[in-house]
């Protein structure tokens, strides 16, 4: 597989796609894969790739981590931007975003963002079969990244070097190596950044992913919404000393600043590796091995981590106890962060809750996820979140309930799909509304 030589780049965004556009030695892009419409690209996308700067669609919800198959509507969906986009690769995370339905005979439910895989044979076989699937579906070559976690896992049998150099080596895959959650798991579960570099493959390695974050009563926050710290920079000289990065990113999701502080940050990230590279020398990488022939995973396999998983989120998401093992306290950590990040991107979506409610929207919405677990995506989450507050009695400006009805009713629609409880509950509520 040849290697795609990237150079220096910065994630795209909206909210500065101007700035991204304007910026100096900017040399490609990434783009978050669900938030790109392969038949709308944005236009400054189109400017940009017309340029000549590369754009890689980065995904976030494929749940390569899961104990289920990878769903094909997403493999085509992500394949069909790497095709608009003209990309040379596609990224995901090596991640659980969702758990339950019938591998356990439960209803489904969703993290709503990106939660650590334990690192046991069990979890390894689940991901390279998954890996693999992704593979076979994409049109491009995919590269998996390693995320930022919160809390570990009791019993596991590999360090995160040790487990990625196996992935890789199974696979084939390319890695994304985020240096960002190489420091975050250091602060959290105590990994020594240099030891999972030495352990990883380091021919495999697509590109490199480069972010800030906050500390918060000992616990590292991935934020992508904080200048990069210089810890970060460290581990990024450190790679850069081991193996020349084929490309280097710059994440900033949240808290712009100004073009001059983001180029500032690009120029930093620029030392570091160049920092690396006096070390480095003239070493060269080895070549990616091709994958091993390897048969496909027991069903009794993805349902023992099918089960796993499902207690896990659920005492995340929808209050049930911690399972044993799990330090409580991350755990509680976790939690909070879920549900502070559905509140966001509910707000994002649907930014008329927030005007409506004013500052009465966080606390609701935080209440209402304690023990409400997503289970459809955050437009659904939405309108479980509205349904729930018109039911519960605590309205008492009638007009802040008038505007949550009409915001209800012009977004139900006239035929409700009625295979889950809130569905058919909204049909209840809707049909309670128009009878006043």
């Amino acid at each position: 597989m040849t290697t795609v030589r990237l150079g220096t780049g910065i994630g795209w965004r909206p909210e500065i796609a101007d700035a991204v556009e304007a910026m100096p030695g900017v040399d490609w892009v990434e783009a978050v894969a669900e938030n790109v419409c392969p038949g709308h690209l944005p236009a400054s996308l189109l400017r940009l790739r017309e340029r000549g700067v590369t754009v890689v669609p980065h995904g976030v919800s494929l749940g390569l981590g899961d104990a289920g198959r990878p769903d094909e509507r997403r493999l085509t969906a992500l394949a069909e931007r790497a095709t608009a986009l003209g990309s040379p690769l596609v990224t995901e995370h090596i991640a659980f975003v969702r758990a339950g339905g019938p591998l356990t005979a439960s209803p489904g439910i969703e993290a709503g963002h990106l939660l650590p895989v334990p690192r046991t044979r069990d979890a390894l076989d689940v991901l390279c079969e998954n890996v693999r699937i992704a593979q076979d579906a994409l049109p491009v070559p995919l590269a998996v990244e390693n995320i930022a976690a919160l809390f570990s896992w009791p019993g596991e049998e590999m360090t995160e070097g040790q487990f990625l150099y196996e992935l890789a080596d199974r696979t084939g895959v390319r890695l994304l190596i985020d240096v960002a959650n190489l420091h975050t798991n250091h602060v959290n579960r105590g990994e020594d950044p240099a030891k999972a570099l030495a352990e990883l493959p380091l021919e495999a390695i697509a590109y490199v992913h480069v972010a800030g974050g906050v500390e918060r009563d000992g616990v590292w926050h991935d934020s992508h919404a904080h200048p990069v710290p210089p810890a970060v920079l460290d581990i990024l000289t450190d790679l850069a000393s081991r193996v020349s990065p084929p490309g280097v990113l710059l994440e900033r999701d949240e808290h712009f600043p100004a073009p001059a502080e983001l180029e500032r940050e690009l120029d930093a990230i620029r030392g570091a590796v160049e920092a690396g590279a006096r070390v480095r020398g003239a070493a060269t990488p080895g070549r990616v091995r091709e994958p091993a022939a390897v048969g496909p995973v027991a069903e009794a396999t993805r349902e023992r981590l099918a089960l796993a998983q499902t207690a896990v989120l659920s005492s995340l998401v929808a209050g049930t106890p911690v399972p044993e093992g799990f330090d409580r306290t991350r755990m509680r950590v976790q939690a909070r962060a879920l549900a502070a990040k559905r509140a966001d991107v509910v707000a994002k979506v649907a930014p008329e809750l927030p005007e409506i409610l004013g500052d009465g929207y966080r606390p609701a919405f935080l209440a209402y996820a304690r023990t409400r677990p997503m289970t459809g995506g955050y437009r659904q989450d939405a309108m479980a979140f509205v349904d729930r507050l018109l039911h519960s009695g605590t309205l008492g400006d009638p007009r802040t309930r008038r505007e949550l009805r009409a915001w209800w009713l012009d977004r139900s629609g006239p035929r409700p799909r009625a295979h889950r409880p809130a569905t058919r509950l909204a049909r209840a509520t809707r049909r309670a509304l128009l009878r006043r």
